[in-house]
């Protein structure tokens, strides 16, 4: 059965290079935990690294996270739908925010339960996810300044999750500018400026963050210890905390081509024709995998000569060549992921969860 493998010390690794990293610049950061899909064993041991803030975009998850640990300070990171207000405010400590009524209403339930929520106004700064347009900032500030057991701390924005908008030098100053503005104009104090996200950490590894970003929330670089600009893994960092092992569950020589009338596959894709490939054949596999739990296209072998070649909703379909490697069916097979390949693989029920090199 196939299963992904939590690899502790690769995991453990990556957050001291990183609390070290934010600690250095007096950054405040929290860890994104919506890749590990509300898996409690996860969760638990995210929570045993010392990690103090989590945010999600799942209520169910952050609900996991305050029966681990009720003290860690969870943060709701999209705008919340109106029939999930009653669950944020029990839930999630802080929330983004963007639209007023939403907010009124998270205010109204703030005082029924006695509580008061946080949230961090998002900024529209061009990548057009969610976000106040920069006109009307003061404005909606003005608005939600005045609801009770609301406390605005602080201010955000989301790039590179939509259009690909790359954050940049101009554009988080731009953000921090507004800040300075609405303090002035309130006289209140906002205590974060948060702008960063794993993309944002080249900018802060070159000297290029503004002074006034000091919030992050980190997901993927905490996984995978890439720099999402250059691809690279970050150097004193380790890459794929996880990785997936799939069985081998059929394995035969068969024909390169197929052979009858094509039509579209399940994906709604042709084969492609290739007549020198005809009378062709190769040493085939079946894995116990398929498209129910991940797209192929993010997956990447471990071992060399192995190439995906196709796949149906529950297997995928793997060229060994002549088998060199002398791989026979019950062999498990080894990947790299990408993010939204480690996403969709813990989001399936399917798939087994297990816990590595931890002593």
């Amino acid at each position: 059965m196939a299963y992904i493998e939590l690899d502790y010390q690769k995991l453990n690794h990556n957050f001291t290079f990183l609390k070290q990293l934010f600690d250095s610049k007096t950054i405040s950061w929290g860890v994104v935990s919506k890749m590990l899909c509300g898996n409690e064993k996860y969760i638990k041991e995210l929570v045993d690294l010392g990690v103090n803030e989590i945010h999600d975009s799942r209520i169910s998850n952050l609900k996991v996270i305050k029966k681990i640990n009720p003290k860690i300070q969870t943060v709701y990171i999209k705008p919340p739908a109106r029939q999930a207000v009653r669950s944020l405010v029990e839930f999630a400590d802080v929330s983004f925010n963007s639209e007023y009524e939403t907010i009124r209403h998270i205010s109204e339930e703030a005082v029924r339960q006695k509580k008061k929520h946080k949230i961090i106004i998002m900024i529209e700064m061009g990548d057009l996810r969610e976000g106040v347009l920069g006109e009307n900032v003061i404005d909606f500030y003005r608005q939600v300044f005045q609801l009770p057991n609301i406390e605005v701390v602080g201010l955000g924005t989301n790039l590179n999750c939509l259009n690909g908008v790359m954050p940049s030098h101009d554009k988080l100053i731009q953000l921090s500018l507004y800040k300075q503005l609405i303090e002035v104009s309130f006289n209140v104090k906002i205590p974060w400026v948060s702008a960063g996200s794993s993309v944002t950490i080249p900018l802060l590894l070159k000297g290029l963050l503004p002074r006034g970003i000091n919030h992050f929330r980190i997901g993927e670089t905490l996984y995978f210890g890439n720099n999402l600009v250059t691809g690279k893994t970050i150097k004193g960092m380790k890459p794929n905390v996880f990785t997936l092992y799939a069985q081998i569950v059929e394995l035969m020589e068969k024909p390169v081509m197929p052979n009858g009338e094509l039509g579209t596959n399940v994906s709604g894709e042709y084969f492609e024709i290739k007549e020198e490939n005809y009378g062709k054949s190769t040493c085939r596999a079946l894995l116990d995998i398929g498209l129910l739990d991940v797209d192929p296209k993010q997956l990447k072998p471990l071992k060399p000569n192995i190439e995906i070649t196709g796949a149906s909703s529950d297997m995928i379909a793997i060229d060994l060549g002549k088998n060199k490697q002398k791989l026979k069916v019950g062999d498990m097979l080894g990947f790299n992921m990408s993010y939204m390949g480690a996403l969709h693989l813990m989001n399936s029920d399917y798939i087994d969860k297990n816990l590595v090199n931890k002593t």
